[in-house]
C-alpha cells in the first residue's frame, strides 16, 4: 500500500507569506501565445508543493484566484473558475505525495527525488485542470472539447512544465536562506522579461492595424470587396488553427491572408470597377497585382516569410495559374491555404454582376474542384472547418447585384466547373 503523506499547516507565518505571495502573483499574467495566457500564481503554486506540501498549495490556490475574481465575468464562471483551482491543486499535491518527495528543508537534500515529483506534480494539475474545463466544454455544447485540447492544451503543455522548473527554482532559492526574499530573485526579472516581449508585441500589433488601414483604403476601390481581405485573413487564421500551426508561422499566415491582395493598389481604379469583361490587357494588368504585393512588402522585415503566399496566391493545383504556372506541392504551403479561401469568400460574397453563392453551394465547388484547383488535404480541412465553426458571409452587407448584367466580369471571382459563374469559364480566385 502506497504511504501518502499531504503535509500539514503547522506553520502559521509559512501559511501567511505563501498565500500573500499566490495572491500578488494572481494579479500578473503571462502570456504563453497570443491567445493564451497564464498567471504567475501557477508558478508559486508549483514551489508551494516543495515549501510546505499538498495542504497548503491548496489553501494557497485559493488566494491566487481572488486575485482574478475581480474579472468581469458571468457569476456562474467565476464559481466555476475559483472551485476549479481546488481539485486542480490537489492533483498536482496528490502527485506530488505519491512521488515520495519530501517538503520543506528535507527538499534540499532530495533534489533530483523533488525535480521528478515537482514534474508529476505540474503534470497532474494541467491533466485535472484540462478535464474540468473538457467537461463545462461539453456540457455547454458550443464547441468540441478536442478543439479545446488540440488548439489550448496541447500548444501550452511545454510552456506550463517550463513554469513548473521555475516553481521549483523559487522554493529552492527559498529553503536556501532567501525566504520570501526569493521571489524577487526569481519572479521579477520574469515579469521584466515579459513586459520587454509585450512591448514587442504591442509594436506588432500597431503595424497589423497600420496594414489593415491600407487595406481598407485599398478596398474602397469597390464596395462588393470591402472587408474581402480581412476575410481572408480570419480564414487562413481557421485553417492554420485546424492544421495545428505553431504560433510564429499561424501569425506569418494571418498576415499572408491580410496582404495577398495589396498589390492591387497598383491597379487603376477604372478596371477594377469595369462594368463588363475585361480585355486582355486589362487582365495582365490585373494578374500584375501579386508581384506588385511583393514589392510593396518586399522592405518590411517581419514580412519576409509572406512574401512567396503573396506572390503565388493565383496558382493552381494543375499548374493553370499564375504568375509561375507551378503546380502541386511546388506551390508554396501558405498560397495554397490562400488560395482556398480567397476563392471560398469570393464565392460567398455578391459581385455586381451575380448574387452570392451560399455556403453548402460553395463548399460543394471546392470539393469538385480539388486535384484540379486546389491542394486536396487543405480542402478537407478547410470543409471541415466551416462545418463545425461556421462562417459569416459578407452578402448581407453588400449593395444587391445590378440586374443588367449577366456576364462574369471580376478576376477574383471563380467559376469552376458545373458550379462556375454565370461565364462558365475559370477566371482564378484573388
Amino acid at each position: 500500500m502506497i504511504a501518502v503523506s499531504v503535509g500539514r499547516v503547522d506553520n502559521a507565518a509559512l501559511l501567511v507569506e505563501l498565500c500573500t505571495l499566490m495572491l500578488g502573483a494572481g494579479f500578473v499574467k503571462f502570456g504563453l501565445s497570443r491567445q493564451h495566457y497564464l498567471s504567475l500564481d501557477s508558478i508559486v503554486l508549483t514551489a508551494v508543493y516543495v515549501l510546505a506540501g499538498p495542504w497548503v498549495a491548496i489553501i494557497a490556490s485559493i488566494f491566487g484566484y481572488a486575485a482574478q475574481a475581480r474579472n468581469p465575468v458571468p457569476l456562474i464562471r467565476r464559481i466555476f473558475n475559483g472551485a476549479q483551482r481546488v481539485p486542480a491543486a490537489a492533483a498536482g499535491g496528490l502527485a506530488y505525495s505519491l512521488v515520495g518527495a519530501p517538503t520543506g528543508d528535507a527538499a534540499l537534500r532530495a533534489v533530483p527525488h523533488v525535480v521528478v515529483a515537482t514534474v508529476a506534480a505540474t503534470v497532474a494539475h494541467q491533466v485535472v485542470n484540462a478535464a474540468l474545463v473538457c467537461m463545462v466544454i461539453w456540457i455547454d455544447g458550443k464547441s468540441r472539447p478536442l478543439d479545446f485540447i488540440t488548439q489550448v492544451v496541447a500548444p501550452t503543455f511545454g510552456p506550463m512544465l517550463g513554469y513548473g522548473c521555475l516553481g521549483l527554482l523559487l522554493a529552492v532559492t527559498w529553503l536556501g536562506g532567501l525566504g520570501p526574499l526569493a521571489s524577487l530573485l526569481v519572479l521579477v526579472p520574469l515579469v521584466l522579461a515579459r513586459w520587454a516581449l509585450r512591448q514587442y508585441e504591442v509594436e506588432r500589433d500597431a503595424q497589423a492595424a497600420t496594414m489593415r488601414a491600407f487595406i481598407q483604403i485599398i478596398e474602397t476601390k469597390d464596395l462588393y470587396t470591402r472587408g474581402h481581405s480581412e476575410r481572408v485573413s480570419e480564414g487562413v487564421g481557421m485553417l492554420g488553427r485546424r492544421l495545428g500551426l505553431p504560433e510564429d508561422r499561424q501569425q506569418a499566415l494571418e498576415h499572408a491572408g491580410l496582404l495577398h491582395d495589396v498589390g492591387k493598389v497598383g491597379v487603376p481604379t477604372s478596371i477594377i470597377r469595369k462594368p463588363g469583361r475585361l480585355d486582355d490587357s486589362e487582365m495582365d494588368a490585373i494578374r500584375l497585382h501579386p508581384a506588385r504585393g511583393v514589392e510593396l512588402i518586399g522592405n518590411i522585415p517581419f514580412l519576409e516569410e509572406v512574401k512567396s503566399a503573396v506572390l503565388h496566391h493565383h496558382e493552381k493545383f494543375d499548374g493553370t495559374g499564375y504568375p509561375a504556372g507551378l503546380s502541386g506541392t511546388n506551390i508554396p504551403y501558405f498560397a495554397r491555404i490562400i488560395g482556398i479561401v480567397d476563392a471560398f469568400d469570393c464565392l460567398t460574397s455578391t459581385r455586381s454582376y451575380r448574387a452570392a453563392r451560399t455556403v453548402d453551394e460553395t463548399l460543394a465547388i471546392l470539393d469538385q474542384d480539388r486535384y484540379s484547383h486546389f491542394d486536396p488535404d487543405l480542402v478537407d480541412a478547410f470543409v471541415s472547418v466551416i462545418r463545425t465553426q461556421g462562417w459569416q458571409a459578407a452578402a448581407a452587407e453588400q449593395p444587391a447585384p445590378d440586374a443588367n448584367l449577366s456576364t462574369g466580369i471580376d478576376h477574383d471571382d471563380l467559376s469552376l466547373g458545373s458550379g462556375g459563374g454565370a461565364s462558365g469559364s475559370a477566371a482564378g480566385p484573388a
